[in-house]
């Protein structure tokens, strides 16, 4: 029951989907070619997203230590450490897109005995599902993702 009610906090504070983990990338990219921080609206702008929803990422990659903010005139966002120390596992485990995608499967089974048969079908499943994915996010940093992109 916990792990659900830790599912709708983050979902609130940022929406935990492939959507959302395509953006985290493509900040972190942009974080990963520069020198210094980065305000939100300039990587919103190159992004072409909206800078509310790109911001409500953002934090929650800070609450990760993925990156680093800074406030002020010279105020904006950077790694937190080198690109090449960031997998893509750690940003997808960050948004908490597994909770979100197995919650709604979860939920989707319904509350009589053929679903209940079928959250423990599907449990085993989708266990399987995240330890391949996690494996193959674990095998790809930012660094990988920078070289094979020009700003």
């Amino acid at each position: 029951m916990k792990k659900a009610t830790r599912t709708k906090q983050s979902a609130a504070t940022c929406p935990s989907s492939y959507k959302s983990f395509s953006l985290a990338l493509q900040a972190l990219v942009m974080l990963g070619k520069q020198s210094g921080t980065c305000p939100s609206s300039d990587i919103a702008t190159h992004l072409a997203s909206e800078a509310t929803v790109l911001r409500r990422i953002l934090a929650s990659l800070a609450r990760e230590h993925i990156i680093e903010t800074r406030e002020g005139r010279v105020g904006g966002y950077r790694l937190a450490r080198e690109a090449d120390a960031i997998t893509l596992a750690d940003v997808y485990a960050a948004l908490h897109i597994h909770d979100a995608r197995s919650s709604s499967m979860l939920d989707a089974t319904g509350d009589h005995p053929f679903g209940n048969q079928m959250k423990v079908a599907i449990k085993d499943v989708l266990t399987d599902i995240d330890e391949n994915m996690m494996s193959v996010l674990r095998s790809y940093t930012i660094a990988d993702l920078v070289e094979k992109t020009q700003l």
